[in-house]
């Protein structure tokens, strides 16, 4: 369980460290999202991934890694851990899974990006399910979270077409920052009712 002590004070604290958080995933992932929009034309499924492209492949489930470790310190109140245990192991994995798949190109990199996105996707999917009630403000990660697993499957599907590149993933973090981006504004409101 995930739920998260529901005193006023404790709510409004954890809604408020979830809302920084949230706002800082949406500024990172829209970061992330332009460099690949930069690059995506340079590497497809044809070409050798670059350097940059490795980083950026690599770099984006790390992230994730470090930001669940956040989450899971922002909801310090919560009675268990353990899906963002899980998420933050699937990231570091997904990041070590794409340093070596992308040896073989861009495909078996995709491949193990969208493996790691429907996982993620469906973890952050059950954590927003356990916050709605407690916390509230929880719907945009309700809807991103099944996304991102209908992201992930589409990235497996998709990896092997001739002119697959990366401004597939560009869309998918895109959407992920806007909705990390309502999230944190409805957790503003959320703490204010809190209180």
């Amino acid at each position: 369980m995930t739920a998260v002590a529901a005193t006023p004070t404790s709510t409004v604290r954890t809604a408020g460290s979830l809302r920084n958080l949230y706002f800082v995933r949406a500024v990172v992932s829209a970061v992330w999202v332009t460099l690949v929009f930069l690059l995506a034309s340079t590497v497809t499924t044809g070409t050798r991934p670059t350097v940059i492209a490795v980083v950026l492949l690599t770099i984006y489930p790390a992230w994730d890694a470090v930001a669940t470790f956040f989450d899971a310190r922002a909801t310090a109140g919560a009675t268990s851990h353990l899906p963002q245990y899980i998420n933050i192991a699937l990231g570091l994995i997904a990041a070590a899974g794409v340093l070596i798949a992308i040896g073989g190109g861009l495909t078996p990199a995709l491949i193990v990006f969208g493996v790691w996105a429907s996982l993620s996707g469906a973890v952050q999917l059950y954590l927003a399910l356990r916050r709605r009630r407690p916390i509230g403000g929880q719907w945009p990660m309700i809807i991103s979270g099944g996304l991102s697993v209908l992201a992930g499957i589409s990235f497996i599907v998709t990896s092997g077409a001739p002119k697959t590149s990366l401004t597939t993933l560009a869309g998918y973090s895109a959407f992920g920052a806007f909705w990390y981006l309502v999230g944190a504004l409805l957790l503003i409101r959320a703490a204010r009712r809190a209180k």
